[in-house]
This record gives structure tokens, sequence and C-alpha cells, in this order.
């Protein structure tokens, strides 16, 4: 499991290291995006303590539970893929699939075998055949769940889990127990339908748990089932929970969320944390100056700068110089038949993050060895905080273009 800027490394690199050394290979590369926040132009960008778009986690995490904001962002990243990361898309993810969805199907369920037997289910059933194709769906689900995690489509089997949820709800609107409740001659088939949801929520939450390894034993524990009752192995079959089931009314698993209120409120908190933050940083961490006073170069005459000739350049190819964890060999195409030159900026610039880019060449520098290969000019960077950043030049601008 790897992010995508070092892709390249464990996809290339390491597999032909271990190639040359006979060592055996991964069988598979789960590769994840970037979590990315949009930024007051409607971009989306990654997320960046330089640039102060960061959200801290434990304000997060002590607001709505560790489970909930894993369970969002596992729900929310597609693999290959970035995820955008909102307040009002966590809140509203919250609300719809946690709030609404799985622990409304707890506490229903739980309150309905609570008011309508005491809490403990009677043994005497009468089945439809409604409940064989409810059934298969849940019983249908550790199989599909199985196939996505090992493809590590993480976002795939939250989804297909999901559907056991919504399914079982729609299986209350179908069989209408609060209506069976109430005639005496059809407790048998109430006790079918609660008995066949409450297998559901077990069902669901044993697949669950690995996301939300926390809340889901409050479930258990509502719906009276035994560790042994939610093992990987039983999660295939059904009537596995006493047919005398008992259950216990807890707490609300996830509180529903005011979500214009709670987003003011949590942005306050948000930026407020980032202010006091950022506050506690240097200079130099902040970005906003370096950590040594600016000192200049003795001045010179317009004729010394004048002597200096810059001219624009497209990377037509780019490589990675042998021996070398530092330098990168720049082909470039300067409109006057085309040159090479080496950088010191491998470790900031992957090769391809390069070609096809317009930057700024330093034409009539002295041509140099450097690490024997021959270097014809310079390329312009900037130092910052965050390390070298090559000066880019617009695409509209040709190539050749003098800098003045």
């Amino acid at each position: 499991m790897v992010a995508k800027d070092i892709m390249r490394f464990h996809a290339i690199i390491w597999p032909a290291m271990l190639m040359a050394l006979d060592l055996p290979l991964p069988k598979h590369l789960a590769v994840h995006g970037y979590i990315t926040m949009q930024n007051k132009g409607g971009e989306s960008v990654k997320m960046s303590k330089s640039l102060g778009n960061v959200v801290d986690p434990f304000v997060l995490g002590e607001r709505y539970g560790c489970d909930a904001i894993r369970y969002h962002i596992l729900r929310e990243m597609a693999l290959g893929a970035d995820s955008l990361f909102s307040n009002e898309i966590m809140i509203n993810r919250i609300n719809s699939d946690l709030a609404n969805g799985f622990g409304n199907l707890v506490s229903r369920t739980v309150a309905m075998a609570d008011k309508y037997f005491g809490g403990t289910l009677p043994t005497e059933r009468e089945s439809d055949a409604l409940d064989e194709e409810f059934r298969s769906v849940i019983l249908g689900l550790r199989s599909a769940v199985d196939g996505f995690i090992d493809e590590t489509k993480i976002k795939q089997a939250l989804e297909t889990i999901f559907e056991g949820v919504t399914r079982a709800n729609k299986y209350i609107d179908e069989t209408e127990p609060w209506k069976l409740g109430k005639d005496e001659s059809k407790k048998a088939r109430l006790a079918a339908v609660l008995y066949n949801l409450l297998e559901a929520i077990r069902v669901t939450s044993a697949l669950l748990a690995p996301f939300m390894p926390t809340v889901m034993p409050k479930v258990w524990e509502q719906i009276g089932a035994s560790a042994d009752d939610v093992k990987y192995e039983k999660l295939d079959k059904f009537d596995v929970l006493p047919a005398d089931v008992t259950v216990h009314k807890g707490e609300i698993l996830f509180p529903r969320i005011d979500v214009d209120k709670e987003i003011e409120e949590l942005n306050s908190i948000l930026t407020a944390n980032m202010e006091a933050a950022k506050a506690k940083l240097s200079d130099e961490e902040k970005g906003t100056a370096p950590a040594e006073p600016i000192t200049l170069a003795p001045e010179i005459a317009i004729d010394d700068f004048a002597k200096v000739e810059i001219r624009v350049a497209k990377v037509t190819a780019c490589e990675r110089v042998k021996k070398s964890d530092k330098l990168l060999c720049l082909q470039l195409d300067d409109g006057m038949g085309g040159r090479q030159v080496v950088s010191g900026i491998a470790e900031y610039y992957a090769p391809e993050d390069l070609i096809g880019k317009k930057l700024q060449l330093i034409a009539n520098l002295k041509p140099v060895k450097l690490r024997g290969v021959n270097s014809n000019g310079m390329i312009c960077a900037a130092d910052t905080p965050d390390g070298v950043k090559v000066i880019f030049v617009d695409d509209s601008i040709p190539v050749g273009s003098k800098i003045r």
C-alpha cells in the first residue's frame, strides 16, 4: 500500500532490484491518492502544512468518534484517485450512512423487540416468501466483500456492506412490523421479521468491524450477539443468534448532526486551532519569512546583468544521472538546435514531472561536466521553505525567447 507520489519507485525500481537479486516480487501494488481540499478558486489541492489547509484529525475524532472519521475517509477514497474532503461532505456522510442508515436500523430493530416482546424473542416463528430473498442478499455479502478486499477496493467493499444495510431498512418497510405488533395472531410472524433483522445486523456489523472497531462491539451487545456469533466463519450463515435471543437497548450509536450549525461551529474551532498552531511555528515553518535575514549579493551594473543570456526552453526528455541521488539530466529544446543541462533537483522532481514543461535557461553559461555528464547551461529555480521549485514559463511563450 503506497501513495501515488512514490508509485514509480515501488512499481519499477524496487521490483527491478528484487528481480536482480532473484527474490520474490510483490503480487499486488495498491496505490492511493491524496486527500484534497478545495481552495478559494474552487480547485482541488493536496492538503499541505505549508498551504495551511490541513484539518486537525484530533478535533474530528473527539467530536464524531474515530470510527466515523475512518469510515468517511475510506468510503470516499477510490483507490488510485484523489479524495475531496470537506466538513460538509463528512457530516452529510455521517448523517446519511451511519445515523439514518446503519444506526437507525439497529435502534429501530432493538426498540421493536423490546416493545413487543420485552426484549426476548419467542421461538415460535412464521416465515414468508419475502424472507428467503432477504436472507439471500445478506448471505451474499461476505463473498462480495471478500472479492473487493482481495483487490484492495475498500470503497467498493463498504458500498457493498451498506447495500445490505439499505436492504434491511427496506425489509422493515415491506414487512411493517408496527402493524404486525397490533395483531396478536401475527406475533409469530413479527418474531420472524425481527429475528431476520437481528441476523442482518449481526452480519453487516461484523463486516464493518475492521473499519469501525470501537462502535461495532456496542452493536453486538445491543442485539445479543456473542463474540462467537460474529466470527468471520459465520458471516455466510443465518440462524446463528439464539432462537430466543435477548436484546438490550443502548446509547444512540451515531447521533444525527445539524449540518449548518455544526459546520459553522466546526469551522470556527478548526480555524482557531490552525491559527494557534501557526503562532507556535517559527517564521521558517510558516513559510512567511526565511530563517535568516535576506542578504543580497554585491550590486551590479546593467552592463553586468546584460552579460547573462536567459532564454525560454522546453524539456523534451529527462532522466536521472547514474550513481547520483541529486542530479537530473534534461534534454532541452532551446530554439537553437537543442542542448543538454544537468541540474541538482532530483530530490524535488521526478523526470516525468518536467517533461513537456517550459522553463528559464541560462544559455551562455560555460559548459561543465557533472558526474561525467556534459552540462551546457543552467535552469532557474527558487529556494523556498518547502524546497527547490523550478520556475516554469507560460506555455504560450515560444522556445528561444529572450527573458529580460
